[in-house]
């Protein structure tokens, strides 16, 4: 029997589509069989952009109360989409909103949910794959169960791009009652930009190892310099900021670390798997308690001073054998002289 496919996405404030869940789209348009679109946000101003997805039906539940992430509203929304479209599969993106949601909603429809999905193969029987314990085993998941709710991260597959047509939106109102607008969203706060360190949407993310805690040439830990070169290297370039585990675990240690470092930065092992289109390690031994956090990066390079450091076997695919201290001074150097528009310059 062929799968009824609801793909579930929330909008943005401005009404559009974030990146994840276009990669959730592409994703489901690759299944096959019925695809439905069902939209909750503030404002959902229209469907045109997706409306060339092939979707038979564009489904939305819109208004005030669906404009900030709440428990009891979207899981009202959600609800209310997957009743109306009777859809056995339903494809989200694996954003924060989604997944204090779903897996409730999955519960009162007697369904089943599978999360962090990070691959969907549609030839055959229906599969998903994910990763467990810490990253380092791949599983290939199908359920008989239906409702079957799939929560993909992203780098899944390619955001969806097709031409825009016009789409028709069936607008639904689920019952939303007083107790469920007691949670309130009364503002927002936002580190300050030379504060912001993770940055899940840059090009590039930049790994710092533990050997910038270490003695340097001189015979001294250069902590106050390596933070300023990497601080600023980080917002010129707005890369994003990562970190080995054997770094983080030294503030365990009593030992002086980056200042604005923290465990939300551990990339691998026990940390985060990231999917920027490049990496830079700088000072990491690159063995593969953290090579496993990179799995998902197209490009791969790192700056270490051992030429026969893991990096060196076949981790990376340009390993630079120098003075990461050097290496970052000179290259802040370089991207500050491109911020600086060049004057010209008159010959007599």
């Amino acid at each position: 029997m062929s799968e009824k496919i609801l793909f579930l996405a929330h909008t943005e404030p401005n009404g559009s589509l974030s990146r994840i869940a276009l990669e959730a789209l592409s994703a489901a348009r690759a299944i096959g069989g019925g695809l439905i679109v069902g939209l909750v946000g503030g404002r959902v101003p229209d469907a045109d952009a997706i409306g060339g997805c092939g979707a038979t039906r564009f489904l939305a539940v819109e208004g005030d109360a669906f404009a900030q992430p709440r428990y009891a509203t979207d899981a009202a929304a959600v609800e209310k989409l997957c009743r109306e479209s009777g859809a056995t599969l339903i494809v989200a993106p694996h954003t924060s909103r989604w997944a204090r949601v779903l897996p409730g909603v999955a519960q009162r429809l007697g369904g089943r949910i599978d999360t962090h999905l990070t691959a969907l193969a549609a030839e055959g029987p229906l599969c998903a794959t994910r990763w467990f314990y810490r990253q380092r085993m791949e599983a290939v998941l199908d359920r008989a169960q239906r409702p079957w709710f799939l929560m993909l991260d992203s780098g899944v597959a390619a955001p969806y791009a097709g031409a825009s047509a016009s789409a028709h939106i069936e607008y639904l109102v689920p019952e939303i009652t007083a107790s469920m607008l007691r949670t309130t969203v009364i503002g927002k706060q936002s580190p300050q930009s030379g504060q912001q360190t993770i940055r899940p949407d840059a090009a590039l993310l930049f790994v710092a190892g533990a050997g910038w805690t270490k003695k340097q040439k001189d015979g001294r830990v250069n902590i106050e310099t390596a933070a300023k070169l990497i601080s600023g290297f980080l917002e010129i370039s707005q890369a994003s900021l990562g970190s080995s585990k054997s770094l983080v675990d030294l503030s365990g240690e009593g030992q002086a670390v980056l200042p604005f470092l923290s465990h939300l930065n551990q990339v691998g092992q026990t940390g985060s798997t990231p999917r920027h289109p490049k990496g830079l390690a700088t000072c990491c031994h690159g063995e593969e308690p953290h090579v496993v956090g990179w799995r998902f990066i197209k490009e791969r390079r790192a700056v270490n001073l051992d030429p026969n450091c893991g990096w060196a076997r076949g981790k990376a695919d340009v390993l630079y054998v120098a003075d990461a201290f050097a290496v970052l001074a000179r290259v802040n150097a370089l991207l500050e002289l491109m911020k600086v528009p060049q004057s010209k310059t008159t010959y007599r």
